[in-house]
C-alpha cells in the first residue's frame, strides 16, 4: 500500500514489517480488518507450511522457534524464532481466527540450507588457498550468529541518533496509526535497499528469494485468486520487490524483476531437511546473542506490545522502570519511588528535545542512569539485564511438531521431576544415589540414581543441559552434584542427536558404539566402560569389555596401565551403588596389575622428564593396589622393593618407592636409615640425592616428618654441599616442599629449627612463603639448566 496514492485494482496488498516489531505486530491486524484478503502470503520457508496449525495452537507459548535440520552429517539448522511481538506470529493468529487462508512462500528451507552448505564449501576453498572469505554466515534474518558488516554501520550512520535500533523505535515502533506505520515502513524499506550494496553475496541470495516469493505470488493469481485479494507480510526490505508486477498495469516492470523460473529453481542447491518446534528464550531474540534480526531488549520490547494493545502510550515506559527498580531491590539496591518517578518524567523530556512522541529504550536508560543510579551505570548494570531481556523461555506442547527425540527427553523430565530445572538460570541439583527406603514405590526409591544415568546419557550425546559441578561431597560416592541450566543450544544438541536414535537412551547407545569404535587406547576403552556404568547400560559392556581384553594383551605402556587400572578400580569399588554386574572387569584388573609389576624395575630406568609422569602412575597404581585386596599385592610390593633399593634406577622413583613401602610398614627403620645414608651421602651428586628425597617426599608425609633422623640426615648432607652443588639440588627441595601442606611445613620447621638451632616461626614463614618474580624466575631458569655441563 502506498501512502498519499489511491490502491488500484489488480495489485498485491503489502506490509513491510521488521521480524521483531511491537508495532508490527499490533498494527498487521488492522491491516488485515481493512483488507479482508482471501489469502495471506507470509515471509518464511515455504515448507513450514506443513506446521501452520501447530503454530497457531492455543497450548504454544511464544517465545518459540521452526528450526529445519538436514537428516545428515554434518547436521545444518535453520532457525525461524517467533516472539508473542512478532508481525509473523500475530499474522497466523489472525488468519486462524478469521478462517483465513495463510501460506509461508520464501524460499524453501531445504533451499536455504543447500545454499549454507555451498557457502561453507566455498569459504574452505578460500581457506585453503590462504584468502580471506567476506562471507557473511547470516544470509537470512533468521540464520545464527552473523559478524558485523560494513552495512550495519553505514546505516547506524545514516539515522539521525547515529543508532538504527532507536530510529526504529522512534519512527516505527511509536507510530500512531496504521497509515504512519505504513509511511514509516515503506521509507525505511527503501532506505535499506539504497545503503546494501550491489555484488554482495547476501544481496545474490536476497534477490533469489524476492524471485521465489515472486513466484509462488504469480502462481496464486495463475490459480483463480484475484491479486487484490492477496495480502503479503514481509520484511520492509524486500516489499517492493517482491509485490512488482503484480498488477497487469506493471507488466512491463515486472520484466525487469521476473519470478523464479522452473529451471532457476532446479539448479538451486538442495539439501534434505526436517522441520520441527523448540521452545526459544528471549536472550536468544537479542542482537547481543548474534542473531541478525534480534532486538536489544526483548522484554521491554514485549511491553511495548502490550502498551499498544492497551492503547495506552505510557504503558511499556512506566512499566519497565517499575521492574528495572524491582530487580535493583531484589540485588539490595535502593530505589525510592521519588526517584522513580522523576526518571520517567525525564525520559519524557528527552523523548521530547529528542523530537519524540514518547520515551524511546534510550531515552528510559539514560533517565534511569541519571535518576535511579546517581549517574553510574554500574549500579543499574543487574536491573538492565533483568530488565531488557530477562529469562523467559517460551514452551511448546506435548505432540506438537516434535521429533520423537524431543518427546522423549521431555517425557524423561517429567518423569524424572526435572521440569522445573528447564529454565534460563543455572541451579544446583545434589544426587543421592542410593536407595531411598522412605518411599514405597521403586521408581521413587531409585529416583536420584535413574536422574543420574538420564545426566549421564545427555553428556555422553553433547547436551549442554547439565554438568558435573566440583564441591565437597564427604568422601560419599554415592552423591553427585550438578548444575542444570536450559538454553536453546540445548535443544538443538537434541534435534541433531535424533540423527543416533529416537531416544535418549537410543542415541546415547549409538554415539557410545561410535565412541568405541574410534577408541585407540585401552585407557580411552575404560573410559568408555566407565561412561556406560554411569549411564546405565550394561548391555554396552560386552562388546568394550572385549575390545578391552584384546588391547591389554598387547603391549601396553605403564601410563595406560595406570590410567586403565584407575577407572576399573573405581567402577569395582563403587559400582554396586549403580547396580551393575562388576565381575567381568576383576580379571581384567588383574592382568594389568601383574603387568605393571613386572615392568617396574625396568621402567624405572628412565630420565628427569619420564620420572616425572612414572611417578604419577605408580602413586595411581598403589592406590588400585590398596583398594582390591583380590589383586596380587605381594608382587607389587616386590617390585616397589627391588627398584627402592636399587642404585641404578631414577632416584626420584626410588625414593618414592621407598615411600610407598614405608606407607605399608613393609621399609623397617634400619632400612630406611641404611638408604638415607646412601642417598643423602657427601660422595653423592646433588640433584641425585635431592631427587631421592624429592620422591619420598611425594607420599606418606606424617610418617616421613616424624621420623626426626630423616631430618637430620637432610640438614647434614645439605650442609656438606658447596654453594654450586646447593644450587643443584634446590630445584628437586623446591619441588619436594610444594607437595607438602602449610601445617606440615610448620611441623617440618619445627625439626629443621631443632637441627639448626634456629627460630621455629622464622623458619616456618620461609618455607611457607611463596617465591617472588625474581625468585620464581631463578628456579626456572635452574629447572632448564644443563648441570652436565658442570660434571
Amino acid at each position: 500500500m502506498r501512502e498519499g496514492k489511491e490502491e488500484r485494482r489488480g495489485e498485491v496488498r503489502a506490509f513491510g514489517i521488521r521480524h521483531l516489531s511491537p508495532a508490527g505486530a499490533h498494527f498487521v491486524g488492522e491491516f488485515l480488518d481493512q483488507q479482508k484478503p482471501e489469502l495471506v502470503l507470509i515471509e518464511g520457508p515455504a515448507d513450514f507450511n506443513e506446521l501452520l496449525s501447530d503454530l497457531s495452537d492455543p497450548g504454544l507459548e511464544p517465545p518459540f522457534a521452526v528450526m529445519a535440520y538436514s537428516d545428515s552429517t554434518p547436521v545444518r539448522t535453520l532457525l525461524y524464532p517467533f516472539a508473542r511481538y512478532s508481525p509473523e506470529y500475530q499474522t497466523l493468529l489472525w488468519c486462524k481466527e478469521h478462517g483465513v487462508r495463510s501460506s509461508f512462500f520464501d524460499l524453501p528451507s531445504e533451499i536455504m540450507l543447500g545454499l549454507m552448505q555451498k557457502k561453507e564449501e566455498e569459504e574452505n576453498v578460500l581457506l585453503r588457498e590462504g584468502q580471506d572469505s567476506s562471507l557473511s554466515r547470516d544470509f537470512s534474518p533468521n540464520q545464527g550468529p552473523a559478524p558485523k558488516r560494513s552495512f550495519s554501520e553505514r546505516l547506524d550512520r545514516a539515522t539521525e541518533e547515529g543508532d538504527s535500533e532507536l530510529f526504529w523505535e522512534r519512527v516505527l515502533e511509536q507510530s500512531a496509526d496504521l497509515s504512519a506505520y505504513l509511511s514509516g515502513s515503506r521509507l525505511f524499506g527503501e532506505s535499506l535497499r539504497e545503503l546494501s550494496e550491489d555484488g554482495q553475496k547476501e544481496r545474490a541470495e536476497n534477490l533469489i528469494r524476492e524471485a521465489y516469493m515472486r513466484r509462488v505470488i504469480r502462481e496464486e493469481i495463475s490459480s483463480g485468486i484475484p491479486a487484490e485479494r492477496i495480502a503479503v507480510i514481509t520484511g520492509a526490505f524486500h516489499t517492493d520487490a517482491v509485490c512488482v508486477g503484480s498488477a497487469s498495469s506493471e507488466e512491463e516492470r515486472a520484466s525487469s524483476c521476473p519470478p523464479l523460473s522452473d529451471q532457476e529453481l532446479q539448479r538451486l542447491p538442495h539439501l534434505p531437511a526436517k522441520r520441527t518446534l523448540m521452545p526459544y528464550s528471549y536472550y536468544r531474540l537479542t542482537s547481543r546473542s548474534g542473531y541478525g534480526a534480534g532486538n536489544r531488549a526483548p522484554a521491554y520490547y514485549e511491553l511495548l506490545f502490550e502498551g499498544l494493545r492497551r492503547g495506552d502510550p505510557s504503558y511499556a515506559g512506566i512499566s519497565y522502570l517499575s521492574r528495572l527498580s524491582e530487580k535493583l531491590r531484589e540485588h539490595g539496591g535502593i530505589v525510592s519511588s521519588a526517584e522513580l518517578i522523576e526518571a520517567m518524567l525525564l525520559a519524557e523530556s528527552l523523548a521530547a528535545l529528542r523530537g519524540g512522541r514518547i520515551p524511546t529504550h534510550g531515552d528510559l536508560r539514560d533517565a534511569a542512569v541519571s535518576c535511579m543510579g546517581h549517574g553510574s551505570f554500574g549500579e543499574l548494570a543487574l536491573g538492565f539485564a533483568a530488565a531488557d531481556i530477562g529469562t523467559k523461555i517460551g514452551s511448546v506442547p506435548g505432540g506438537l511438531s516434535r521429533t520423537s527425540i524431543q518427546e522423549d527427553f521431555y517425557s524423561e523430565l517429567r518423569r524424572l521431576r526435572l521440569e522445573q530445572y528447564r529454565e534460563m538460570t543455572a541451579r544446583p541439583l545434589r544426587l543421592d544415589l542410593r536407595e531411598n527406603l522412605r518411599v514405597k514405590s521403586e521408581e521413587s526409591a531409585f529416583l536420584d540414581l535413574n536422574r543420574s544415568f538420564f545426566l549421564h546419557r545427555l553428556l555422553l550425546l553433547g547436551i549442554d543441559f547439565a554438568r558435573p559441578a566440583g564441591g565437597e561431597q564427604e568422601n560419599a560416592t554415592w552423591a553427585e552434584n550438578w548444575v542444570l541450566q536450559w538454553t536453546p543450544e540445548a535443544e538443538i544438541q537434541i534435534v541433531e542427536a535424533v540423527l543416533k536414535g529416537d531416544s535418549v537412551a537410543k542415541a546415547a547407545a549409538f554415539a557410545f558404539q561410535e565412541k568405541l569404535q574410534d577408541a585407540n587406547s585401552a585407557s580411552e576403552i575404560a573410559s568408555l566402560i566407565e561412561t556406560a556404568f554411569y549411564c546405565g547400560m550394561p548391555e554396552l559392556l560386552q562388546n568394550a569389555l572385549s575390545l578391552l581384553d584384546e588391547r591389554t594383551v598387547s603391549a601396553v605402556s605403564m601410563r595406560e596401565i595406570a590410567d586403565t587400572s584407575r577407572s576399573l578400580s573405581g567402577l569395582l569399588r563403587y559400582g554396586d551403588i549403580r547396580k551393575l554386574d562388576r565381575r567381568p572387569l576383576l580379571p581384567i584388573l588383574s592382568r594389568l596389575t601383574v603387568r605393571a609389576s613386572l615392568t617396574l624395575f625396568e621402567e624405572s630406568a628412565c630420565d628427569e622428564a619420564a620420572s616425572l609422569l612414572l611417578a604419577e602412575d605408580l602413586l595411581k597404581l598403589h592406590e588400585v593396589f590398596s583398594e582390591q585386596e583380590e589383586l596380587n599385592f605381594s608382587l607389587w610390593k616386590k617390585a616397589l622393593r627391588e627398584v627402592a633399593l636399587s642404585d641404578d634406577r631414577n632416584t626420584r622413583i626410588s625414593g618414592l618407592s621407598a615411600a610407598l613401602l614405608l606407607d605399608l610398614s613393609e621399609l623397617s627403620p634400619e632400612e630406611l636409615s641404611r638408604e638415607l645414608a646412601r642417598r643423602l651421602s657427601p660422595g653423592m651428586p646433588a640433584e641425585l640425592g635431592a631427587g631421592w628425597f624429592e620422591g619420598l617426599s611425594l607420599k606418606n608425609h606424617y610418617a616421613i616428618i616424624a621420623r626426626l633422623s630423616l631430618w637430620e640426615g637432610l640438614a647434614s648432607y645439605l650442609d656438606s654441599l658447596s654453594e654450586e652443588e646447593f644450587r643443584r639440588a634446590l630445584v628437586f627441595l623446591r619441588r619436594a616442599f610444594s607437595n607438602y601442606s602449610a601445617e606440615e611445613k610448620d611441623r617440618i620447621a619445627e625439626n629443621l629449627s631443632e637441627i639448626w638451632g634456629v627460630n621455629p616461626r622464622e623458619l616456618s614463614e620461609i618455607l611457607n612463603d611463596r617465591l617472588n618474580e625474581e625468585e620464581t624466575e631463578s628456579v626456572k631458569e635452574l629447572s632448564e639448566f644443563d648441570f652436565g655441563d658442570l660434571l
